[in-house]
């Protein structure tokens, strides 16, 4: 049963907004964590710009991805969708076509990049805001379809694609190749492999051993500058707000960032040991240094975006939400826990990334919006990614002839009543072991192992008192389990791809 939506209610509309649309940006991080930005708490890793939009406008503490990994998550972020309804629920590499994990082999023939392609019939956000006059585009990393299938950016709604099309492919920010619109283009890399460890006889103490992992053309600079570009050519047209969704790879691994930036934390942090792929990617002689100049040359790169839209008279009417697509990572030379990467919650494996604790899915949103948002305001409202489809209904205008799982909070943004809000959030996930989890106001119901040969967990978290999910409290609240289990039977649909079913669940998991 999903929630009915609709847009343009009076409880967003009694406060007066200009007739204007308003120009819209959503970028979406890969991979940071809760408590990766200053603003959120973060005290080793520099974060100025994105600091600043937070003080300029509204900051969630309670905001949910869908999923703990990044195509679903993207999913559901695009389409409003729970992933009890979700057509895609894991990540899925379509291994069927051959040999897709192999990175030359797909340089080479373009049918084995990209993922399992969504349903062509499936209604995105881009196509929602084409149909009230938006132009729209996206410049980052899809996810969501393979190149020559209907599921590409161009065929689902997105007038301007730049980026990556495959997750594999953006495991390199030095790649052979991005996409412009349907078409590869080449940007003159050399081909290293994503995974290529240290050659034989190279010191991992010596810079000479790690200059393969630093080619010509750095992927996130030419998506920057397309995604600028973008903007611009968009307000030469009148009457025609744009909507970018910037999908930046970073700071997902592997670690690789901008010299400059790498400098600057090594001379801050001091020598460390050297990563040399022992978990995967790429090695990094100084992997912290590393991953805080990925995060504070993506801040850079907000606070030049900020700077256009200034210079171009689009700031005060662009409304601009800043995200994560999931918690922090825990491979690469990646190191959660030396700098709090999830804040109050927890970043080792099994709790961040890839798991439906709070490590793994509760993420930052910022929102700004000149004279609409109150600036330095916060928020504790209970939300989803896949709300973001209705409040962006509410705020453009579109309708939803279908109802969605989501909300719209776009009240609670410009300072108006929040009647509606959710009784629950619902998370399926198939990884890691088969994971369930539902959130319902104060108390979190959590089940492990439900795909795996390990006794299926059954786990209850008041978040209030206990938001590092220790104490389980199941056998004390049967009213509460009873409750989520309801909420489940309910919500919950078969998947309509296999690698996504949990046996355990459609035989009756409560």
């Amino acid at each position: 049963m999903m929630s009915a939506c609709s847009a343009g209610s009076s409880e967003f509309s009694s406060k007066s907004l200009e007739d204007k649309k308003p120009n819209i940006i959503y970028i979406l991080a890969d991979d940071l964590g809760y408590g990766e930005l200053g603003v959120y708490g973060q005290n080793k890793i520099e974060t100025p710009n994105i600091d600043a939009l937070a003080r300029a406008g509204m900051r969630f503490t309670q905001h949910y991805s869908g999923a703990p990994v990044c195509a679903p998550a993207r999913f559901m972020l695009l389409t409003g969708t729970h992933a009890g309804h979700a057509y895609i629920r894991g990540n899925d590499e379509w291994n069927e076509r051959g040999d897709v994990w192999n990175y030359k082999a797909v340089i080479q023939d373009s049918n084995l990049e990209g993922q399992r392609p969504i349903p062509r019939s499936t209604v995105l956000l881009p196509q929602k805001l084409k149909e009230v006059g938006y132009r729209t585009g996206m410049v980052g990393k899809w996810g969501l379809g393979a190149p020559h299938t209907d599921a590409i950016p161009t065929k689902m709604g997105f007038d301007f694609f730049y980026g990556y099309n495959c997750q594999r492919q953006a495991h390199t920010y030095y790649p052979v190749h991005l996409y412009h619109n349907e078409q590869r283009v080449y940007i003159g890399n050399d081909t290293i492999a994503p995974s290529t460890k240290l050659a034989e006889g190279d010191s991992e103490n010596d810079p000479e051993s790690y200059t393969n992992y630093t080619l010509e053309a750095y992927a996130p600079d030419l998506m920057f500058e397309q995604l600028l570009n973008f903007i611009g050519e968009s307000s030469e047209q009148e009457n025609s707000p744009f909507f970018a969704y910037w999908a930046t790879p970073l700071p997902h691994n592997p670690i690789q960032a901008p010299k400059k930036w790498v400098d600057y934390y090594v001379k801050k942090f001091g020598t460390e040991e050297p990563y040399i792929g022992q978990r995967g990617y790429f090695p990094h002689q100084n992997p912290r240094a590393g991953y805080a100049a990925m995060i504070s040359y993506l801040d850079e790169n907000v606070g030049k975006l900020i700077t256009f839209l200034k210079e171009n008279d689009l700031y005060e009417n662009t409304l601009i939400l800043f995200s994560s697509d999931n918690g922090v990572t825990y491979s690469g030379g990646t190191d959660g826990v030396y700098f709090n990467s999830s804040g109050a919650f927890d970043e080792e494996y099994g709790r961040a990334k890839g798991f439906v604790y709070e490590g793994g899915i509760r993420v930052p949103l910022i929102a700004q919006w000149p004279g609409k948002i109150e600036a330095q305001s916060q928020t504790d409202l209970i939300s989803s990614q896949y709300d973001i489809m209705a409040t962006l209904g509410e705020i453009a205008g579109f309708k939803l002839e279908n109802p969605t799982d989501g909300i719209s909070f776009a009240p609670t943004l410009i300072g108006n009543p929040q009647n509606e809000t959710h009784e629950f959030l619902f998370w399926e996930f198939p990884e890691y072991g088969g994971q369930v989890a539902i959130r319902m106001g104060e108390w979190k119901l959590v089940r492990q192992h439900l795909k795996d040969d390990q006794d299926p967990t059954l786990e209850l978290y008041n978040l209030e008192s206990d938001p590092q999910e220790k104490n389980n409290v199941a056998n004390d609240y049967p009213e509460i389990v009873a409750k989520a289990a309801l909420i489940f039977k309910e919500q919950h649909e078969n998947s309509e791809i296999e690698r996504f079913r949990i046996p355990l669940i459609e035989n009756s998991l409560y």
